[in-house]
């Protein structure tokens, strides 16, 4: 069986860390991405415009010419007061939108375009957040709309290029034990944000993992189009 070659962004910490790691167990061939390089991770700053398709082309290099997953987890989660000045406010708004979206979207191009040329179709993995669908704090609406911009995205990708075997889906988790998790909830008081999770705590990294892990190499073709929930009925659509 010829070896999976898979993208992730955002791949040295929290989610994406997780997904790299069950990727790999499954023995597929991973390259990443963070903020410096590493061994298996390629090194770009996603609030430049043009940094995405030079992520991609060098993650295609190393995988010698063949990527057949894009999983886009990398994000920003910062705050924007609404009593910022109109410049911070909207430089926070164009920075999460960039990194969020943009670059995600600018990959997502770059996938499609390249699964066209060789032929056989390809997956993209979306990591949105349970505030596409619920919103977000009074700082963050640029957050929650960055991740319905990615919902769409995904929806809008499954329905244009089924046909061709391009199959898309997205994963929208609630809060998610990572550090930038774990330093919101303490900010924002957590035995009260954890009182709104019916199961009572928030997800491990591993389970939004398997998740995306499921959906990059094993979930069938009629599944494309799918938004998975993993938020402990925070918000249930």
């Amino acid at each position: 069986m010829t070896q999976t070659h898979v993208l992730v962004t955002g791949s040295t910490r929290g989610i994406g860390a997780a997904v790299a790691e069950r990727l790999t167990r499954k023995d597929a061939r991973v390259v990443g991405h963070g903020r410096t390089a590493s061994d298996g991770v390629i090194a770009a700053d996603l609030s430049d415009p043009a940094a995405a398709d030079r992520l991609w082309s060098e993650a295609l290099a190393r995988l010698d010419g063949r990527i057949d997953v894009l999983v886009n987890n990398a994000g920003v989660f910062e705050p924007v007061s609404l009593d910022a000045s109109l410049d911070e406010w909207q430089a926070g708004w164009a920075r999460t939108m960039q990194i969020n979206l943009q670059a995600s979207a600018d990959l997502c191009r770059a996938a499609i375009r390249h699964f066209r040329e060789r032929g056989g179709g390809g997956r993209i993995v979306n990591v949105a957040s349970r505030a596409a669908y619920r919103g977000d704090s009074p700082s963050h609406w640029h957050y929650a709309a960055s991740k319905a911009g990615m919902v769409g995205m995904t929806k809008s990708i499954a329905r244009g290029y089924a046909a061709e075997g391009v199959l898309a889906f997205a994963v929208c988790p609630g809060f998610v034990m990572t550090g930038m998790a774990e330093d919101y909830l303490a900010s924002r008081g957590g035995d009260k944000l954890l009182a709104d999770i019916p199961l009572g705590r928030v997800a491990e990294p591993q389970e939004v993992a398997s998740t995306v892990a499921y959906l990059a190499l094993e979930a069938p073709a009629s599944m494309t189009g799918a938004v998975i929930d993993i938020n402990g009925a925070s918000f249930v659509r």
